[in-house]
């Protein structure tokens, strides 16, 4: 292939010319679909006659401009482009089209998932629909009329509020919906299909009602109600929280099995993953109601940070992505525990983004340019583009936030906007000045913060240190110091809290020092409470055995926790005495009984493996695989009797409440049973084998599953066999038990991975299931790095295969090999070897081409 194009920020122009009105038709047939776009277009300079429209994968049926069929002289129709000539300074524009949605495996612009008609557009998807300004600074009003059978697909849906509807000639009808508010072409959607829906309704603010439609394949009714209640609960939130209140008449949701993202924002008409709508506590975990939650409230906030409010290019994504992720993410606190979701949200932000961060496709979270535009949907974008925000949330305070919210909302309603837009507006409440702060939108890499503590008891006073690491960048340059707020505490020897003028110290140069007077005693010093900065901090002094016992501040002793395991873990990799402090704490907390029991079950889990191997100058998978599987099993052999105890004081079988106590009880009990069951006791075997036997709920019955799978394959295999056919017809339950496979630390993973590719139940098609088989295999350490190369040629070849059905996808899973450059010699070589076979393929996509270019070049 050709080597594609870079785009840059830098050579932004605004288009030459916008499309003001648009009325789509489409005229849904087997095997074909025919577009018709009749649009108002308009040049932005008196001086334009040329438009240059953009369009893949369309067969031109007819163009027309003011009436008038074009003749071949009047346009150009490339790969990629419609070109046309001398056109009138204001017209409009007749495009008919013809696509093929059954063939369309891109998933990307109007393709089919089963027997339903639905869209992807964002980011570039509306090209492969019709010809289009399809960009996010092209706002236009759309009204659209869909045709179909209507035996086949009674339920036609599009942006907006319906207009009308009607039958037409051979048992067909119509459906037409209007939008009153100007989108780009990303944010529309349409949906054909023969669809069971629930109905609710909403009252907002001012009185409004609001009908809600969730629309299931027939049989999932009974699924919605959590998502229901999530969206309910969103819509009041975002109204106390922001006073933004919904604008339409109807709010539809669609849940779909084919999907590359989680969901899509389109205006008035969600489509989802069905993995973030369809849960009943027999086939969803607490982790799935939970993301359930989540992720309905993300849609439903973009109605206006994202939707009312849009990016003028797709560099900023993270103007509409990281501020919904914070609002998101407050929105879970709110519903449920704060420090745990704040835990959570740091959790993976490390798992994801510090990984990014430290690979080869490190990137800002406002990039300054890209190949393929979807392969930045990134956790750096998203989820290190919410700690940017939460920082900015912290510096102005709650009050003037909103206020700056509410400013941003005034003077951007309607428009697509920059970065830029919505730090003037914060500006505007704040004499802070914010200028250094925007480094933390255009460098790359996670800054170190190293710490240093000294107390004179003799003048009672306490200096602090702090020297800021600012990594190069991924392209060797320099790179600045930061501006960010760094919550502490001093705390005594009883874990008090030293009473303070300041909880807050504002870190702006590269080393700076602080000092405080009056304190009677040496204090333990907590640090970045709350996670206040995303960085990563060097403590060589800190008493994390103390802290994680004693600190006042939930996500600081979680912290403190993870800190202390790593320290023990990173020993027993160098081969150093162990010291016992993290397992003296560790019994410490154990025996508590005032804590929190989620929060309790987040104090005592280890470190994960990803984690774990960050700490390693160059990475020694199996080493990393070893100590974590001593520092679980030492852990259980000194506090077997004590985790036995507490598990049977939690395991209550019929208990599928999902109140906070209930979905604690069960987290903790199953991170006890999973120590446990590391000790291959035949006692706890038993346990573990009741709890999935007698339990209700999917929570208990898939971390049994998982836990017989890894550690007694004596009884796995009948269980699995009892899972597989109890659930065989639920593809979101056959997620998680290929999942458990493709995970499994047993012997002959690998082999067993390949041949579930041709169970009934897989199908490469549907991106659910590819990420739950291989791309849960390509994050299994153990088999992945196999010394025999094995994993790497397997999901080598599966990204080879995957790029010509879903280009999006297989990017994604050939991030699985970014931590090329810092493996050990011996895996490079076999890795590079899997890279420059996909390189060298002859129809590799951009999509893949710019990740792995990226990855081999870390390493020159």
């Amino acid at each position: 292939m050709n080597e594609p194009k870079t785009i840059y920020l830098s050579d932004y122009l605004p288009p030459s010319h916008h499309i003001s009105h648009c009325e789509l038709s489409f005229d849904i047939f087997d095997k074909r679909t025919v577009v018709t776009n009749e649009m108002r277009v308009i040049a932005n300079n008196a001086v334009v006659n040329r438009l240059e429209l953009n369009g893949e994968s369309l067969k031109l049926l007819s163009l027309e401009c003011d009436g008038v069929e074009l003749n071949l002289e009047q346009y150009t129709c490339h790969d990629t482009t419609l070109e046309l000539f001398d056109i009138p300074r204001e017209c409009t524009l007749r495009i008919v089209t013809e696509i093929y949605p059954e063939d369309n495996t891109y998933l990307e612009g109007l393709y089919r998932s089963g027997d339903i008609y639905c869209t992807q557009n964002e980011p570039e998807g509306f090209r492969r629909i019709s010809y289009f300004i399809d960009r996010p600074d092209n706002m236009t009003i759309f009204t659209t009329k869909v045709t179909a059978n209507k035996e086949k697909f009674p339920i036609l849906l599009s942006n907006g509020n319906l207009m009308e509807e009607g039958a037409e000639d051979d048992g067909r009808h119509f459906a037409i919906w209007h939008d009153p508010f100007p989108k780009p072409s990303y944010l529309f959607a349409l949906v054909a299909g023969d669809l069971s829906v629930v109905h609710d309704s909403y009252t907002t603010m001012s009185a409004n009602e609001v009908a809600l439609n969730i629309y299931v394949d027939r049989g999932n009714e009974s699924k919605c109600s959590h998502a229901m209640r999530s969206l309910k609960a969103a819509m009041q939130w975002d109204e106390k929280q922001y006073g933004r209140e919904y604008d339409l008449s109807v709010y539809n949701i669609v849940a779909v099995d084919s999907f590359n993202m989680g969901a899509m924002e389109n205006k008035g008409l969600n489509i989802f993953n069905s993995h973030y709508v369809l849960a009943d506590e027999e086939t969803a975990t607490d982790h799935n109601f939970l993301g359930i939650e989540s992720v309905i409230a993300h849609e439903y906030f973009h109605n206006w940070t994202g939707n009312r409010i849009t990016c003028r290019d797709w560099f900023q994504l993270t103007l509409k992505e990281g501020l919904t992720v914070f609002r998101d993410q407050c929105f879970s606190a709110d519903m449920n525990s704060e420090v745990v979701q704040r835990i959570r949200d740091v959790k993976a932000l490390r798992e994801r983004q510090f990984v990014e961060d430290d690979g080869p496709t490190a990137h800002p979270i406002k990039p300054q340019s890209y190949i393929e535009i979807n392969n930045f949907y990134t956790a750096t974008v998203y989820e290190k583009g919410a700690e940017v925000i939460r920082m900015l949330h912290t510096l102005l305070g709650a009050e003037k936030f909103h206020a700056g919210m509410d400013r941003y909302f005034e003077n951007f309603d309607g428009q697509a906007v920059r970065t830029e837009d919505f730090l003037w507006a914060l500006r505007q409440e704040t004499d802070l000045d914010l200028t250094q702060f925007e480094h933390w939108y255009t460098q790359d890499r996670t800054p170190h913060l190293k710490v240093d503590e000294e107390y004179n008891a003799q003048t009672q006073t306490y200096r602090v240190s702090l020297k800021q690491l600012v990594p190069d960048s991924v392209s060797h340059n320099k790179q600045l110091p930061y501006f960010y707020p760094l919550r502490f505490a001093l705390l005594k020897s009883d874990g008090g809290v030293m009473e303070q003028e300041n909880e807050m110290l504002y870190i702006s140069k590269m080393e700076e020092t602080f000092i405080f007077e009056n304190i009677a005693e040496a204090p333990r010093l907590s640090v970045n409470r709350g996670y206040s900065a995303p960085l990563k901090l060097d403590f060589a002094k800190a008493d994390y055995h103390f802290l994680m016992c004693h600190d006042s501040d939930g996500f600081s002793r979680y912290e403190a926790a993870q800190s202390l395991a790593l320290n023990v873990m990173d020993q027993m990799m160098k081969a150093q005495e162990i010291e016992t402090h993290y397992h003296d704490a560790f019994g410490v907390v154990l025996a508590d009984n005032s804590i929190d029991l989620q929060f309790k079950s987040q104090l005592l889990e280890l470190p994960s493996i990803h984690v774990l191997m960050q700490m390693q100058e160059v990475m020694d998978a199996q080493a990393a695989v070893t100590a974590l599987e001593t520092m679980t099993q030492s852990l259980a052999e000194r506090y077997k009797e004590q985790m036995l105890t507490l598990y049977a004081q939690l395991h209550v079988p019929e208990d599928s409440s999902l109140a906070a106590d209930s979905m604690g009880s069960r987290a903790l009990k199953n991170r006890m049973l999973a120590y446990l069951m590391s000790l291959k006791d035949e006692r706890i075997i038993t346990l573990c084998l009741a709890q999935y036997h007698e339990s209700i709920t999917m929570t208990d019955r898939i971390a049994a599953l998982d836990l017989l799978e890894n550690f007694a394959p004596q009884v796995a295999e009948e269980v699995l066999h009892d899972f597989y056919d109890r659930y065989q017809n639920d593809t979101l339950v056959m997620n998680k038990y290929l999942s458990v496979l493709a995970a499994s630390q047993r012997e002959g993973t690998i082999e067993r991975v390949q041949r579930l590719q041709y169970d009934p139940v897989y199908d490469i098609k549907v991106p659910n299931l590819v990420r739950s088989l291989i791309g849960v295999f390509a994050r299994n350490v153990k088999h992945f790095h196999a010394q025999n190369a094995q994993g790497y040629r397997f999901v080598a070849d599966k990204v080879i295969e995957l790029d010509a059905i879903n280009p999006q996808i297989a990017s994604g899973l050939a991030g699985a090999f970014k931590s090329y450059a810092k493996l050990k010699k011996h895996n490079k070589i076999l890795i590079k070897k899997e890279l420059e076979r996909i390189l060298k393929h002859e129809e590799i996509s951009k999509n893949v081409y710019e990740i792995v270019e990226k990855i081999l070049l870390a390493d020159v």
